[in-house]
């Protein structure tokens, strides 16, 4: 993909897509089908494997958000158990206010309100984020919310 200039200091656009993701629930299924499209169509995606090995995780992760055009998010039911997902999906809003970028919300093996509404495995990770990252907690719950409330795709209405 070619760079595109930036104005404003907006960060010049280096992937079409940024996926937002927890490994655990889709990346032997979903994700595996995702990149093969990606590969056919000429889509330039950034996925977590392309993180080069010694680099911190936050900051390259953060720079990849904001150099992508399109910022996909699949929700599966252990995506809010993971505070690097919270973290991305915050930084994926903040993208989404600042420079526009398009956010698209999948919701994979989960009920959008279950997302929207911190319901089933999504409340009980929020028990566990209670723990460690009370100051983060409200402003997770809030971005979850409003990411559920986009206009999104939800797999279970396709075959």
């Amino acid at each position: 993909m070619e760079e595109k200039s930036s104005e404003n200091n907006t960060p010049q656009i280096k992937y079409d897509v940024f996926v937002s993701f927890r490994g655990e629930d889709i990346r032997h299924t979903l994700l595996t089908h995702l990149i093969g499209a990606f590969q056919r169509k000429k889509i330039c995606a950034f996925i977590d494997a392309e993180l080069q090995r010694g680099h911190e995780i936050g900051p390259s992760l953060f720079q990849a958000i904001e150099r992508s055009d399109i910022l996909l998010i699949i929700f599966s039911p252990h995506y809010a158990s993971s505070r690097w997902c919270l973290e991305e999906l915050e930084k994926i809003l903040e993208c989404r206010d600042k420079y526009e970028r398009t956010v698209i919300p999948v919701f994979y093996n989960v009920q959008p309100t279950d997302v929207r509404h911190q319901l089933r495995t999504y409340e009980n990770a929020f028990v566990e984020h209670e723990l460690n990252y009370q100051n983060k907690v409200q402003i997770w719950k809030d971005a979850l919310k409003h990411s559920a409330d986009l206009s999104g795709i939800d797999s279970s209405k396709f075959p």
